[in-house]
């Protein structure tokens, strides 16, 4: 494919009009960034090819929820691979596959972002770091580091609803932070 440059308004426009040149750039420029976002959390290379196959289905399927007053097209996917992730951490099959493993296939592999998709994750990194010490730690391990609130209140030693109460208002600071910011692919 050529290197067309698209806007996030217009990729979403040919996403939700179901155009699969539409899902083709969308693989090919953050598929990289997601499956770094994946291996993060799961480490095993099968699983998180999986996990980044249901995570394109996932936004193709549910595009049409995505609001961009919310946030981001990018924020949003990448939310929906830390989900995934999370969520195939605690499936039962992935477990039992663990259990029947005799040696993991650790990998760590952050080669597979592209230039430009690290430039993205730096952006997103960079509004991070403008957050207060107690939000940014709250941010980086849930959002970049997969823990769950429960492990981050574990982690910290502080209550389960003081990691909520910070990580809603470090959101909500975010979100103050990217007003105006427009977003270009």
């Amino acid at each position: 494919m050529n290197k067309l440059k698209l806007t996030t308004e217009q990729l979403v426009t040919l996403l939700k009009s179901r155009d699969e040149s539409g899902f083709n750039y969308l693989y090919e420029n953050y598929s990289g960034a997601l499956y770094g976002i994946i291996i993060k959390i799961i480490t095993y290379k099968e699983e998180t090819n999986e996990v980044l196959q249901d995570v394109f289905v996932k936004v193709w399927n549910s595009i049409n929820s995505f609001d961009e007053n919310k946030g981001s097209l990018y924020t949003w996917m990448l939310n929906i691979a830390r989900n995934s992730a999370i969520d195939r951490l605690k499936s039962k099959s992935f477990r039992n596959d663990l259990k029947n493993q005799s040696i993991p296939d650790f990998v760590n592999d952050s080669t597979t972002l592209s230039t430009e998709q690290k430039h993205e994750f730096n952006e997103v990194q960079s509004f991070v770091d403008k957050l207060r010490d107690d939000y940014k730690i709250i941010i980086n391990k849930a959002y970049f580091g997969g823990f769950t609130h429960e492990e981050i209140s574990e982690d910290l030693g502080i209550p389960l609803g003081t990691v909520k109460t910070r990580c809603r208002a470090a959101i909500r600071e975010l979100r103050e932070l990217l007003k105006g910011f427009k977003h270009n692919l």
